[in-house]
């Protein structure tokens, strides 16, 4: 019964390390995904949508399907991530002024 007490964490850390390393707008070229009956061709690129809770990335393939990649089953090369936004500088605060 480990794995049951453990099991929230998996999932979470799973969720955290794919929105961590493949954020919406990612480009990925698709290697194999073996576990799937009906997979996406080998060698499709696509667009990350999304991280679901369970880590699982939330695909627009370029050939217009939408089959989700599971990051550790399935294989795939990052051809692009999106740059980051512009972000204004912090301003520094004085100690008791609102923020």
């Amino acid at each position: 019964m480990k794995d049951d007490m453990n099991t929230p964490n998996r999932w979470s850390y799973r969720r955290a390390y794919a929105e961590r390393n493949y954020p919406p707008g990612t480009r990925v070229r698709l290697v194999s995904m073996p576990d799937d009956p009906d997979p996406v061709p080998e060698g499709t690129c696509g667009t990350v949508l999304a991280v679901d809770g369970a880590g699982q990335l939330l695909m627009q393939w370029d050939n217009g399907r939408n089959l989700s990649l599971v990051p550790g089953t399935d294989n795939f090369e990052v051809l692009e991530r999106p740059r980051h936004r512009d972000t204004p500088a912090r301003r520094a605060h004085n100690k008791g002024e609102a923020r």
